[in-house]
């Protein structure tokens, strides 16, 4: 059965509903992109059915540098997003498979500096829940267009020696979005995926866990506010601290930094996007377990 919603009518700052979105599927100036994350290199979901028209993205290969572990340049963003058809003004809507890779997509698209930016509340599985079709029908390329190139949104992003730096700031608060097991340095990888990724186990000095999808409802769409406001303040985040968020390869912690800055208001958070892979990699910086 269908879910109504009390939004469908209008989207909410960069979240939306499957009613706004399948309202405005035929609208020519929306893109709807499914992002394969990992274990989905072959797209076995997005072949197996994808809502209608969506593209389908692999996130590596779309959302990073092709030689180095950054994003696009301001050049090489304008030039994939005009061949896929997108321009400055369109409003692209990203839902992930598994779900943080479409929250990832719509952090990278506005460190990236693209303005109209969507997360489909509960990716697939909220829109299967509801009782919405998908298909299998290949989408339709789009046309070419012209894509201005735009300014990255550094405030959105912290490197690791900020965050070496911000072990000693009593103002700010890491979350560590990660499994449980890898908090507690028993694994690098979560449960269930290869146990690697990094050579030294264990987690960044002073962060507090809080496991993403905590945030999460069972269908993968977003829990109330009030229920999300009472988590993150027992790992003693507000909004008048600064927030570091981290996990394994920070997808995972841009579920945290989209619930903290587009659902709850919080205006001080970033990404360290190195996550463990680079701090369970590095000489001579502190591991806590």
């Amino acid at each position: 059965m269908k879910r109504d919603s009390q939004k469908s009518d209008t989207a909410p700052s960069a979240l939306v509903d499957p009613a706004w979105l399948e309202q405005h599927l035929d609208d020519p100036d929306v893109v709807v992109i499914e992002i394969a994350g990992m274990g989905q290199e072959q797209m076995p979901a997005y072949k197996a059915g994808h809502i209608a028209g969506a593209l389908g993205w692999d996130w590596k290969a779309m959302l990073w540098d092709s030689h180095a572990r950054d994003f696009p340049t301001p050049g090489e963003f304008a030039r994939r997003l005009g061949a896929a058809g997108i321009g400055n003004d369109t409003t692209v809507v990203f839902y992930g498979e598994p779900v943080q890779f479409g929250i990832y997509a719509w952090w990278a698209f506005t460190y990236c500096g693209h303005r109209n930016v969507k997360v489909l509340d509960g990716a697939r599985q909220r829109w299967q829940t509801d009782g919405r079709a998908l298909t299998g029908d290949a989408s339709a390329p789009r046309e070419a267009v012209a894509y201005a190139p735009v300014s990255r949104n550094e405030n959105m992003r912290m490197g690791r020696d900020e965050v070496l730096a911000a072990l000693r700031d009593s103002t700010r608060v890491i979350l560590d979005g990660r499994s449980a097991e890898e908090y507690r340095g028993e694994r690098v990888g979560a449960p269930g995926n290869p146990d690697t990724g990094a050579l030294r186990y264990g987690r960044i000095p002073g962060a507090k866990h809080l496991m993403f999808e905590e945030l999460l409802n069972a269908d993968k769409s977003f829990k109330p506010r009030e229920a999300m406001q009472a988590t993150v303040e027992a790992r003693g985040a507000a909004a008048d601290k600064g927030v570091i968020a981290y996990c394994r390869m920070s997808h995972r912690a841009t579920v945290l930094y989209f619930a903290l800055t587009q659902l709850l208001g919080y205006d001080n958070v970033r990404v360290y996007d190195g996550s463990w892979t680079e701090w369970g990699n590095l000489v001579g910086v502190p591991v806590e377990r």
